[in-house]
């Protein structure tokens, strides 16, 4: 079974980028892995929520982990999105990730089944018995109809070598809280919610899987380090900076406003997959604002 590897900083959440035929944009990928590195983050989450995991053929995971692991050669870790609500099918995609050279696996918990407690639990220990990589656990109730809750998190945390973090996108900042007061030595507490990344590192957060970061790299991950130096004032500063472009990713569903805002950055197409669809134009230019006022157009 894989040990604890305590992470801290900031991860980029990567957009899947597609070609206007829907096939994926491989040269697009590699230039977005660019960026992010040149960039400063620490590391790259490919095929994750804002990946549009769901509508990614399993060959096509498997496609854009090799791809963003060969770009990044070895300048990042890379924390492979490797969950389902079937066990059996999240530990073959974890073995891929493993294979590929993922640091990690990013494990969502299981979604529309609505697992009790004790089958989260048994979820992630089977995983973890089956593959050999570290986990991180990541809790989205939002988007899977369960809360992952704060004793279960810890109990796999204390139980589960392998289960390294939990990347905390509840909203529930007692539910945050809990985990920040009591988790383990080495057990990482990652923010899924940008705009939640400052609290909860005040609280003892170690870092962000983060949205935002495709569009701000640089000011983000500074904002991190600035925390995790505890230089409070200056983080502060960068998070009042980026509050509007993180709410602004959100005007509709992620990761909709984040791909339409890259791709008027000249970094990709905007192409989606069904059901999802191109952003609003009321949106479209809010979002068009935003971003100029960001100076990113």
């Amino acid at each position: 079974m894989a040990k604890r590897k305590p992470f801290q900083g900031t991860g980029t959440a990567l957009v899947t980028p597609f070609k206007k035929d829907g096939s994926l944009d491989e040269k697009s990928l590699r230039r977005l892995v660019d960026f992010q590195i040149k960039n400063g983050v620490e590391a790259l989450i490919p095929v994750g929520t804002t990946g549009e995991s769901p509508t990614l053929t399993y060959k096509e995971h498997y496609r854009v982990f090799d791809i963003v692991i060969d770009q990044a050669n070895g300048r990042a870790k890379i924390f492979a999105g490797t969950g389902s609500n079937s066990t059996d099918e999240a530990i073959e995609q974890s073995k891929h990730a493993k294979k590929a050279g993922a640091d990690a696996a990013l494990v969502v918990g299981p979604y529309y089944n609505k697992p009790t407690q004790d089958g989260y639990f048994h979820h992630y220990r089977a995983i973890a018995e089956a593959v050999d990589i570290p986990i991180i656990v990541y809790n989205v109730p939002g988007r899977t109809g369960g809360n992952i809750e704060a004793s279960t998190i810890l109990k796999m945390a204390a139980e589960i070598p392998a289960i390294m973090a939990v990347k905390e996108a509840s909203g529930n900042m007692a539910q945050i809280m809990e985990i920040a007061r009591n988790k383990p030595r080495g057990f990482s507490l990652l923010s899924g919610d940008d705009a939640l990344t400052l609290p909860m590192m005040s609280l003892g957060g170690d870092g962000c899987i983060s949205v935002v970061a495709n569009e701000t790299p640089k000011d983000f991950s500074d904002m991190v380090r600035f925390c995790l130096k505890g230089q409070w004032d200056i983080a502060l500063s960068l998070h009042n900076k980026l509050l509007p472009l993180m709410n602004i990713n959100f005007i509709e569903a992620n990761p909709i406003p984040v791909k339409a805002a890259l791709a008027m950055m000249g970094l990709i197409e905007e192409v989606y997959r069904l059901p999802l669809v191109p952003i609003g134009d009321k949106n479209r230019e809010k979002l068009k604002t935003v971003l100029k006022d960001f100076a990113l157009l």
